[in-house]
C-alpha cells in the first residue's frame, strides 16, 4: 500500500497542530501545557521563568479560528497565570505584549489579574513590550514591576475610544428608515440612523471621561507620576519606547533577553530554564517563537456597528491608527 493511501486512510480527527495547519480547532477543552522555551545554563536547575504572551486584541470573546474555534482571551490569559501561580518552581513571570489594546472591562480585569498574581505568589512580574504595546496592552503592562520597550516598540495611545457613525445620508439614500420603539429619549443612543443629539452625546462623552480618568490613575500609581503629568502625555498619541522611556512611561529600553534577565534578578535566582503554556504542546525553537501572529491575509472591515456582529459599539482602551473620525 503505497504512503499516499495510508495518508489517505487516517481519519482527520486529531485535535492539534500539523506544519501550522490547524486540523480542529484548539480551544479551552484542551489544557494548557508547558512547553521548554530555553533550558539553562547550569544541568541541575531547576528555577523557571515563565513567559506569558498578549497577543493581540484584548476582549473578553473567542477569537476566530481556521475552522471556527479559537480562544477566550481573558481565560487564557487568567490559565496561564494559574499555571504559574501553582509551579513553585517558576520564580517569575515576562508579559510578552503584542496588542494595540482592546475593550475597557477585559484590559481592567486583566490588569487586576496580574496585581492579584504578585500580591498572592510575591513573584515578581516584569512586562516586555514587542511591536505594539498601546492602550489597553500599555494598560496591562503598569501592573508589573518592571516595564521593557523595545527601541522600535510602539506604545502610549493612553486614553478611551467609542467610534460611532451617522449613516443617515446613506439610510436617506438608500430608502431606510430607523423607527425604533423605546422607553425612553436615550435609549437609542448611538443609532447611525440619525445624528446624535447634545444630550447623547454628553451622556457618553462623560462616561469616556470616567474610563479616561481610571486609565489616567492607573498610569500614574504605575509610574510613580503626578495625574497632570499623566494627563499631559494622556492625549492618545502614541510614542516609540525611546521617547516613552525619556518620558518615563517604561523602565528601561532593551530587549526579551533583557526582560528574561530582570525577571532573573528580581527573583534572586542567578539561573533559570525558561518556559510557556502552549494550548497543544506546541514547540518552541526559541524566546521570540510563538509570536505576534501575523496573518498571509488582510482584511479590511468597516466597523459599522449596525452592520457587524461585534454586539454594537464599545468603549475600547484601543490604538486605531488610520481610523476615520
Amino acid at each position: 500500500m503505497t504512503r499516499r493511501l495510508l495518508l489517505a486512510l487516517v481519519p482527520l480527527t486529531l485535535t492539534g497542530c500539523f506544519n501550522g495547519l490547524l486540523l480542529t480547532p484548539v480551544n479551552s477543552d484542551t489544557p494548557v501545557q508547558e512547553t521548554l522555551v530555553a533550558e539553562a545554563r547550569g544541568t541541575f536547575c531547576r528555577d523557571k521563568i515563565a513567559v506569558i504572551d498578549v497577543d493581540g486584541m484584548i476582549l473578553n470573546a473567542k477569537a476566530g479560528g481556521l475552522l471556527g474555534g479559537g480562544d477566550n482571551m481573558m481565560s487564557t490569559f487568567r490559565e496561564r497565570l494559574d499555571a504559574a501561580r501553582d509551579d513553585r518552581r517558576v520564580k517569575a513571570v515576562v508579559l510578552r505584549i503584542n496588542s494595540p489594546g482592546g475593550a475597557v472591562t477585559a484590559s481592567d480585569i486583566m490588569y487586576q489579574d496580574i496585581l492579584n498574581f504578585r500580591k498572592d505568589t510575591g513573584k515578581p512580574v516584569v512586562a516586555c513590550m514587542m511591536d505594539v504595546a498601546a492602550s489597553g496592552g500599555y494598560y496591562l503592562a503598569m501592573a508589573a514591576d518592571r516595564t521593557f520597550a523595545h527601541p522600535t516598540t510602539v506604545t502610549g495611545s493612553i486614553g478611551v475610544i467609542m467610534s460611532l457613525y451617522n449613516a443617515s445620508g446613506l439610510f436617506q439614500m438608500l430608502g431606510v428608515t430607523s423607527t425604533p420603539i423605546k422607553s425612553g429619549p436615550n435609549k437609542d443612543i448611538g443609532n447611525p440612523a440619525r445624528a446624535m443629539t447634545d444630550e447623547e452625546r454628553a451622556i457618553l462623552q462623560g462616561m469616556v471621561d470616567g474610563f479616561y480618568g481610571q486609565f489616567v490613575q492607573v498610569v500614574a500609581r504605575g509610574r510613580g507620576m503626578p495625574e497632570e503629568r499623566v494627563r499631559a502625555l494622556a492625549d492618545g498619541r502614541v510614542f516609540t519606547g525611546l521617547d516613552a522611556h525619556k518620558l518615563g512611561l517604561v523602565d528601561e529600553v532593551g530587549y526579551l533577553e533583557d526582560a528574561i534577565s530582570c525577571a532573573k534578578q528580581l527573583a534572586c535566582v542567578k539561573d533559570a530554564k525558561v518556559v510557556a503554556y502552549d494550548r497543544c504542546g506546541g514547540y518552541r525553537g526559541s524566546i521570540y517563537a510563538g509570536a505576534p501572529h501575523i496573518p498571509s491575509q488582510i482584511n479590511v472591515k468597516l466597523d459599522v456597528p449596525l452592520f457587524n456582529n461585534t454586539g454594537g459599539a464599545a468603549f475600547m482602551y484601543l490604538w486605531e491608527p488610520g481610523k476615520a473620525r
